[in-house]
């Protein structure tokens, strides 16, 4: 059954319906003009993101439940990097009419997952119709008794980074190079997490030793990402970001907003092992993709240098890996390799409207 088939008033019934809130904070949810929140007395966060596809995502690759899931991930991110707490959800969908209600059904699951695990409410949206192609966008809510910002780094601050970075950007090139075919719509729709089944090897790169156990993890990086949430250290944290378009580019954006330099020692970035094996299998630049990749949605954060780093900084919080990668400077932005050779840190990584070569 297609959309044009149900129709809007349906569609936003079915919502309403699954998506019924259950928040003492929420007065009026979906069904009027305006949701009504009572604010909890804190500061208020707002964040919006949009997903196009073809630009943000190709449907070849990405199954509508992961899409939802990945949707809710990306907002929630931003609301973790200034130590805040996801609460309210807004989802506007234009779809085309000739969508299956079954794909509809599959992206909504993947959104209510994810908001299960982040502990979010949807309050309400907008839903249209496209001509061609698919356009989200998710606007969140949240609160923070302390938020931070990227313009609090200080000189002398150390830069740390949660868990690994570049896993994400070599999942997408798993799926670029290495899958036989792409899963098809019917498997599509149902599909939840990524499996062997829906994104097989190639026999070039089974025959050249890569194996599911090492790219699974990279793959469901990419494709439903769980943000990281700073409850362990926020407090530590004097600027904050994440990692959203690549470490360099991210970082550099947290320098320009605190006007500070920084120093990165290139041995420090953390990389997975599976990373590096399948990068090489790939013929693929490991460090590249650490730096510049993209999508990690990893957390950037500095703190102070004095006093000495909490324990908690040195081992991690949360069960996530905490590493120390480099530190703030007064000026300058420079890259450090493993022989001690310094060379400026190039802001590289996606950037919307620029020429991709």
């Amino acid at each position: 059954m297609k959309l044009s088939e149900i129709g809007e008033l349906s569609l936003l019934k079915t919502i309403r319906k699954r998506f019924a809130v259950q928040s003492k904070d929420v007065i009026a949810g979906i069904g009027d003009d305006t949701a009504v929140i009572r604010p909890p007395g804190e500061n208020l966060l707002v964040t919006t993101d949009m997903m196009v596809e073809g630009i943000h995502f190709d449907l070849n690759l990405i199954t509508p439940f992961q899409l939802g899931f990945k949707l809710v991930s990306v907002n929630v991110s931003d609301i973790y990097a200034m130590g805040g707490t996801p609460q309210y959800l807004l989802l506007d969908i234009a779809m085309n009419r000739n969508k299956e209600k079954s794909f509809v059904d599959s992206f909504l699951d993947g959104i209510r997952r994810a908001m299960k695990l982040y502990g979010v409410f949807l309050i309400g949206g907008d839903i249209s119709s496209s001509r061609k192609d698919m356009v989200l966008a998710a606007a969140l809510i949240g609160n923070a008794k302390r938020h931070i910002r990227r313009s609090g780094a200080k000189i002398g601050d150390r830069i740390y980074v949660t868990g690994n970075l570049g896993d994400s950007a070599c999942g997408l090139e798993i799926l670029k190079k290495a899958i036989s075919h792409h899963p098809p719509q019917a498997e599509s729709a149902i599909s939840k997490e990524p499996t062997a089944k829906s994104y097989p090897l190639t026999v070039k790169y089974k025959q050249k030793g890569l194996k599911w156990n090492t790219i699974a993890p990279l793959i469901q990086r990419h494709l439903m990402p769980e943000a990281r949430n700073p409850k362990g250290f926020a407090k530590y944290a004097a600027a904050m970001i994440d990692l959203s378009d690549g470490l360099f580019m991210d970082l550099s954006r947290l320098c320009d907003e605190s006007r500070v330099g920084a120093r990165i020692f290139l041995e420090r970035i953390p990389v997975s092992g599976r990373m590096r094996t399948v990068s090489s299998l790939l013929r693929l630049d490991a460090i590249k993709l650490a730096c510049s990749g993209g999508e990690d949605y990893e957390l950037l954060f500095t703190a102070a240098l004095y006093p000495p780093t909490p324990p908690l900084l040195r081992g991690g919080a949360g069960g996530v890996k905490i590493t120390c990668i480099g530190e703030i400077t007064k000026r300058g932005r420079v890259v450090i390799d493993a022989a001690g050779r310094e060379s400026q840190l190039k802001p590289s990584g996606y950037q919307h409207f620029e020429i991709q070569r």
